[in-house]
Parts: C-alpha cells; structure tokens; sequence
C-alpha cells in the first residue's frame, strides 16, 4: 500500500495511507531503524560483518526532507547528514506495527 500522503509535523514523518489510516515516526525513531548498510551494515558471502556498529541513539535529529525510490520508497534526508536509507513502504508498515 502506498502513502497518498507524507508531511513532515515537528520532527515527526506523518504519513496517511490509502486506506485511511495513519503514521507517526518521530525522527529519531527513523534515524535509529535505517536500513541502511552504513546503520546496519553488511555481510560478505563468508557471512563477515562490515559496518553497522555506530551510535543507535541519536538524540536531537531532525527530518530536513526526503526523496521518493520509484513507487516503492522514500528516502529521509537527517540533519546529522545521512540520508543513504530506503525504506520502503512496506517496510514502514512494519515499523509502524510495533
């Protein structure tokens, strides 16, 4: 399901889904969930990990804006600077249901 709308309220992503509901995501919430392989890092086919072991807490940030990835995704531009995480609707769905 895609969003029919996005709006950045303070400091949190606000989100209106086609089905009416809605979605709230404090920045640093996101911040911390990026998908991202510089937030998460990556393995190689040996299974070693690289990256991924930064802060997790980042008290403060903000939102600055977004692009969209096609049909499937927005990527949030934070005032720390990071803005290499996708996520894709599907995956903010999830995040919302915890």
């Amino acid at each position: 399901m895609k969003p029919a709308n996005l709006q950045l309220i303070g400091t949190e992503l606000c989100i209106l889904w086609q089905d009416g509901s809605e979605s709230y995501f404090s920045a640093e919430f996101l911040r911390k969930h990026s998908p991202s392989a510089q937030n998460i890092g990556e393995k190689d086919i040996f299974g070693n990990q690289y990256g991924g072991h930064g802060s997790r807490e980042f008290p403060g940030i903000t939102i600055q804006g977004w692009d969209f990835q096609g049909n499937y995704g927005m990527s949030p531009w934070f005032s720390d600077g990071h803005k290499s995480g996708i996520f894709s609707w599907e995956y903010l769905q999830s995040l919302d249901a915890r």
